[in-house]
């Protein structure tokens, strides 16, 4: 009897959990992946450059390339109209779009300066430090600007 309500119990938890998902194929679950990866990527990045992981110039610009290709494709994700999802997206990203886009540019801008500073060789520090603060400011600025935290 004590297995039975265990199992009903851990069905009805299971059953709820996947209820409250987003779904992965929605716009919102598109740029949510979207941006968990570009979050990981530039950590991974940040890290080399402030001494928590080891500074490794081939997995560095590997992770410019990754970066910048990702930092083109969120936008797409926003329809033209604002979802009913719980996103955490500010109302203004529909209502300023022009400015939304512009940031967009920056971002993808920097990411593109980014990648050319990681293919100077033998790669260093001092070389991509200064873009990458670029691309953490276009970050930055777009989240102040539209994203509710």
């Amino acid at each position: 009897m004590m297995l039975k309500r265990c199992s009903v119990v851990l069905l009805a938890c299971l059953t709820l959990t996947a209820c409250g998902g987003v779904d992965p194929n929605s716009p919102l679950g598109q740029r949510k992946a979207i941006f968990k990866q570009m979050l990981k990527t530039s950590e991974d990045m940040g890290g080399m450059l402030r001494g928590r992981l080891a500074f490794d110039g081939q997995k560095f610009a590997d992770g410019a390339v990754k970066l910048d290709a990702l930092s083109h494709e969120p936008w797409k994700h926003f329809p033209q109209v604002k979802e009913t999802d719980d996103t955490s997206a500010r109302a203004d990203v529909w209502e300023k779009q022009a400015r939304f886009q512009e940031l967009a540019r920056q971002l993808e801008g920097a990411t593109g300066e980014l990648v050319i500073a990681s293919n100077a060789q033998p790669l260093r520090v001092e070389t991509v430090q200064g873009p990458m603060d670029k691309v953490e400011a276009a970050c930055k600025a777009c989240h102040t600007e539209f994203r509710n935290h």
